[in-house]
């Protein structure tokens, strides 16, 4: 148990819980219990999924798959199952499993790999190719250690020639799970031409495929991400997964020109769009302040 009491703790996911509070906060309290863990963290984060906010309730998955914690499997096998929930809080509650890396969750996993919601489906196809790598003790490999700190839906290539990536990322005839693989190789890579590559990626059919770029992009906070970033951001006919991780990531790249183009988008008429540009001025803010990290003050606020 984390040094933080449980009532503290608790304090926390009141925050989270509360709808009156801004989506900033709630964010900022929703990563506080990511990183505190532990089953009463658990408990208030799945509370959540009851919430309007698809954004949030996305990131409440994803925030649970990074905690790899089987206490949560039976709240996000439930959203996975659930097929009034919106698609994009479905797809991360398939890759939040596939995280967790729990083989028995094989049968879950293959019962959704051809839903009709092709996010869904796509997610649980290279979660199950995740779960082969785990069984096959992949996850032992030095390839799964990713240099920040993520479990990762998929493990790095052992390719680092950056013309092949490229060529593997863009193959439309290939596996997801593979041109994923190319994608992380990519990203480990952080070089202008890995960059370049991987913003060739937003060319790519798919908007899970897409979105995973964007996110990648938020990962590495490399200022040359930012042109493919904001045009993702600014095509109004881009899917809103897609655009809501570019805001995410030009938040956490936190540059002036940044904070300008999310300032642009706080009324965007799709609520995940609008609520991801302030929860990324947010994040800016932290970027450029003395802060730590990002979410631990709420852990001295609300205990």
């Amino acid at each position: 148990m984390s040094i933080v009491s449980e009532t503290a703790i608790k304090n926390i996911g009141k925050v989270l819980n509360d709808p009156s509070r801004p989506m900033k906060e709630r964010f900022r309290a929703l990563f506080t219990l990511r990183n505190l863990g532990g089953e009463i963290a658990i408990q208030c984060i799945s509370q959540c999924f009851a919430d309007k906010s698809v954004l949030l309730k996305h990131e409440l998955a994803y925030c649970l798959g990074q905690m790899q914690d089987k206490k949560a499997i039976p709240v996000l096998r439930e959203v996975l199952e659930d097929i009034h929930q919106d698609p994009i809080v479905r797809h991360e509650a398939g890759e939040a499993l596939g995280a967790i890396g729990d083989p028995n969750l094989r049968d879950l996993l293959e019962k959704y790999k051809n839903d009709p919601a092709i996010e869904v489906a796509e997610t649980c196809q290279i979660a199950l190719e995740r779960l082969n790598w785990v069984a096959n003790d992949g996850c032992k490999e030095n390839l799964s250690k990713s240099p920040f700190s993520s479990v990762d839906p998929a493990p790095p290539s052992s390719e680092n020639n950056v013309d092949r990536l490229t060529k593997i990322l863009m193959d439309e005839n290939k596996p997801l799970y593979e041109r994923y693989r190319a994608m992380f190789s990519l990203r480990n890579l952080a070089t202008s031409e890995s960059i370049n590559a991987l913003g060739e990626g937003f060319k790519a059919t798919s908007a899970l495929f897409r979105h995973e770029v964007a996110f990648i992009f938020g990962q590495m906070q490399d200022e040359r991400s930012i042109p493919y970033l904001k045009e993702r951001l600014e095509d109004t006919a881009e899917h809103e997964m897609v655009r809501h991780e570019a805001a995410e990531a030009l938040g956490s790249i936190a540059t002036e020109e940044c904070t300008e183009v999310l300032k642009r988008y706080l009324n965007d008429p799709r609520p995940v769009v609008r609520e991801s540009c302030e929860v990324a001025l947010d994040m800016s803010e932290y970027e450029n302040s003395p802060e730590f990290q990002y979410a631990n003050t709420l852990v001295t606020v609300e205990g």
